[in-house]
């Protein structure tokens, strides 16, 4: 494996951790609807966060953005608002199965979706299908999808053994008919990010010739890709704001100090959220020309952290040791499907 891949890995395993913690904050907001915080959530994961990174990272990214056809912004854009419906069932999937669970059924769609069209689209597949990095990739997206399996699999032995009282006890809301629904619809729609990272590349291109980092020619796609994101998720949570009656949520907590915690609470879900994509960014940047691998990578490692933020959580306690046992196997199997996937761009 070329030493640059392997930094880009490392690179992108860092923006995993961040994504695979995100939602840990939602756990300290107190007396709020799922709605109010996930509005706070994506404002800052969507609109303040990108805009800040960059402002630092690429100053000129509004020039950027214009200098770039109108059809790719516009293409880049809706491909967000689509990946808003994907986000927001991703919100429910957390809120109905937990981190681990809802993780792992979630981003193993997206994961091999997101990995194989985006190439399939461009032909780039083809071209790897050439060459033995072909066979690499189809292995990786499999072996991470048989991890993935292992792991929603070890979940439902859970669900199965586990009271409903004991599951109440870590997931208040659980409801695994629910959550897999939530999960599938995020699998199918969620990928339209990974497609968006690659159809920007134009606008990826037009920031590098402006002198942008080539480590940070990402930031211009992402103001573009989560503008998107957020217009879908502002009708929704406005809409649920309306149904629940809960737009008072916004104003009002059981005192002025929670409320301001919420807040803040909220905007570190959004930071951990998008730190993600400036490392993530990075790592892309070193897997030579075949950058969707770096999805595949994303989605595995996140995974697997985010399980391991559901066993601190508490999520799996009281399961059987070979509950656990299966768990621990799916996570080294997603591990190596990581791998497998990252050496495929260089083969």
């Amino acid at each position: 494996m070329q030493a640059s891949i392997l930094f880009g890995i490392l690179l992108i395993a860092t923006g995993a951790f961040s994504s695979g913690s995100f939602a840990v904050p939602f756990g300290k907001i107190k007396n709020w609807n799922w709605e109010t915080y996930w509005m706070v959530f994506s404002f800052g994961a969507y609109i303040l966060f990108p805009v800040m990174a960059s402002s630092i990272f690429a100053p000129d990214f509004v020039h950027i953005i214009r200098l770039t056809s109108k059809e790719t912004v516009w293409a880049v854009f809706l491909l967000g608002s689509i990946y808003g419906i994907g986000n927001l069932s991703f919100g429910l999937a957390l809120r109905y199965l937990g981190l681990s669970l809802g993780y792992a059924l979630s981003l193993g769609l997206m994961l091999a979706i997101g990995t194989l069209i985006p190439p399939l689209i461009d032909g780039r597949l083809q071209t790897m299908m050439v060459h033995s990095g072909g066979m690499e990739l189809i292995a990786g997206v499999v072996v991470a999808c048989i991890g993935i399996a292992l792991s929603a699999w070890a979940g439902v032995m859970k669900d199965k053994q586990l009271s409903k009282i004991k599951k109440e006890e870590s997931i208040v809301e659980f409801n695994l008919i629910k959550g897999v629904l939530a999960s599938a619809v995020v699998g199918i729609t969620g990928s339209a990010m990974s497609l968006g990272f690659e159809q920007g590349f134009p606008i990826s291109e037009m920031a590098a010739k402006q002198g942008v980092d080539p480590l940070f020619t990402m930031m211009p796609i992402l103001v573009v890709l989560f503008s998107g994101t957020f217009i879908t998720t502002v009708f929704w949570c406005f809409y649920l704001g309306i149904k629940n009656k809960s737009l008072g949520n916004y104003r009002r907590a059981s005192s002025s100090v929670m409320l301001t915690w919420n807040y803040l609470y909220g905007l570190l879900a959004g930071f951990l959220w998008f730190g993600q994509f400036i490392v993530y960014g990075m790592g892309k940047s070193k897997m030579g020309p075949y950058t969707f691998t770096s999805w595949g990578i994303l989605m595995a490692l996140t995974i697997v952290f985010a399980t391991v933020w559901g066993v601190i959580r508490k999520e799996w306690q009281g399961a059987a040791i070979k509950i656990y046992i299966l768990m621990g196997v799916s996570l080294l199997i997603i591990i190596a499907s990581s791998f497998l996937i990252g050496i495929s761009g260089s083969s």
